[in-house]
């Protein structure tokens, strides 16, 4: 992305511009690992986060997900609790070591009964189930086999798929083959602050493309097993990538992140194609040879629409000295996860941040779906990731007060509603998360939850965030930001 200065959507003109269109899908998020537990429970068998959060030195306090909020055996209540909410929809992944424990042959029954009876019990409340299929927890004993940067892992995923198809085809109509992608291949396999933790630059390329495989032989087995009004997806966390200055080595900084952060995926996924760019900036790596025929056009499939996370945008500049990609917001590691990008220095915006330490910008957001209407105008979009984290605390009233939450919610969600009457074709919202939960390499220190966790306990206490939001899905409408519904 080649922005160079923030550009701020013009205020609504009247009262009824923040209100949101009708049918617009209001709902929240999870991920398996972050909150079911019950890490040996009924047949499930480690995932690549099991064996790194067990490993010493790579979670903050040596957090595991074993049993993270112990969603497994506390579903119902927090079904209630979504209800209770207004929400429409609840995006969740499948642990896909929960329903296929080797990542091959038949599936675990018990396993997939758990995700029967909390679709079934979603239904009953009216709330859309919205399933991922991957969110992260590869098999063990796939990456002990190669793990994403080999070819055979897309084959596995697509038998995987197929099995989750077969169970819940009748209930589910979303589905979504990959979240963040980017994560899995750069973070998990060039950067090593994720899960299996590699620090290979040609190995994350290659994880890069299996991963955008396996998405298209997905939809394809997805297909083969589902009714014809069954919808797919899959979800990218799309950067918003601004230049420091407006000096061409730092605009050139700008394409050469925005290549490997964005089209290394809508490229193939959306186009059919890598972008030349891509492939000249990792010649010295790679020559791409890993990329065979026909596999652009297996991963080339029509999609229903496309999920978009955001959180906050990503300021570069050319490195005037040693890059520092440890401040890119990703996690500190002395190996980078931007192959070919060795000369890019990452710089954090002014103004507030969460306690993520990533900038609060909502004008991102919004010039992030301006972007992909004008690239894509034909893709509805979905936001299927957007919150924060901030230090909430339980006070002596037995009460959660986030206001920090609610002003990031507002001014995200403005964002939306003005990008939506801009001509963006945004469909729906769902809020990071609806539990606070194991927020990966952080483990249990940073809370996204619109619903605080006591750990010791289990105990689910609504934020305030969590009754905004409510008042949010309920009416359709964004609230003044005094409170007060327009």
């Amino acid at each position: 992305m080649t922005t160079v200065t923030r550009r701020v959507a013009p205020a609504p003109a009247s009262t009824n511009a923040l209100r949101f269109p009708q049918g617009f899908t209001w709902g929240t998020a999870t991920a398996a690992y972050q909150i079911e537990g019950a890490a040996s429970v009924d047949g499930r068998t480690p995932s690549i986060w099991d064996t790194y959060s067990h490993t010493p030195g790579r979670v903050r306090n040596g957090d595991t997900g074993d049993v993270a909020t112990d969603h497994y055996h506390r579903w119902r209540e927090d079904v209630t609790i979504m209800a209770d909410l207004g929400v429409s929809a609840y995006r969740f992944s499948l642990s896909w070591p929960r329903v296929q424990p080797t990542g091959r042959g038949p599936a675990v029954q018990k396993g997939l009964d758990f995700y029967r009876a909390l679709t079934d019990a979603l239904l009953e409340k009216g709330i859309e189930p919205v399933v991922t299929l991957y969110h992260w927890d590869l098999p063990q004993e796939l990456e002990d086999a190669g793990g994403w940067p080999e070819r055979v892992t897309s084959d596995r995923f697509a038998d995987y798929a197929t099995l989750a198809a077969r169970a819940l085809g009748d209930r589910v109509k979303t589905w979504t083959t990959l979240n963040e992608p980017w994560c899995s291949a750069f973070l998990g396999y060039g950067s090593g602050v994720h899960a299996p933790g590699r620090t290979d630059p040609v190995a994350a390329l290659r994880a890069a493309h299996h991963l955008n495989l396996a998405h298209g032989k997905a939809v394809q087995a997805l297909r083969a097993e589902l009714p014809s009004r069954a919808r797919t997806s899959i979800t990218l966390n799309i950067h918003h990538v601004r230049a420091l200055t407006e000096a061409a080595e730092d605009l050139d900084a700008v394409r050469r992140i925005d290549a490997l952060a964005n089209r290394v995926f809508t490229g193939p996924l959306l186009e059919g194609a890598y972008p030349q760019d891509l492939l000249q900036d990792t010649v010295g790596l790679t020559d791409w040879s890993f990329v065979q025929d026909g596999d652009l056009a297996t991963i080339h499939q029509p999609l229903d629409f496309l999920g978009v996370n955001y959180y906050t945008p990503t300021l570069v500049s050319a490195a005037t000295g040693e890059a520092s990609h440890g401040s890119d917001g990703h996690g500190a590691s002395e190996h980078s996860p931007w192959p070919g990008a060795d000369r890019v220095a990452f710089h954090r915006p002014e103004g507030s941040t969460t306690a993520m330490g990533w900038a609060v910008d909502p004008s991102g957001l919004y010039d992030l779906l301006m972007r992909l209407k004008a690239e894509f105008p034909a893709m509805p979009l979905m936001i299927t990731e957007n919150g924060a984290a901030f230090d909430d605390y339980v006070n002596p009233e037995g009460e959660v007060s986030d206001p920090e939450r609610i002003a990031y919610l507002h001014g995200h969600l403005s964002a939306v509603q003005r990008a939506i009457v801009a001509g963006v074709d945004v469909r729906g919202y769902f809020l990071w998360s609806l539990l606070d939960n194991f927020e990966w390499g952080y483990g249990y220190s940073k809370r996204f939850g619109a619903v605080y966790v006591d750990y010791p306990t289990g105990k689910r206490i609504p934020k305030a965030s969590a009754r905004w939001y409510a008042d949010v899905a309920r009416t359709g409408m964004l609230p003044d930001r005094d409170g007060e519904n327009r």
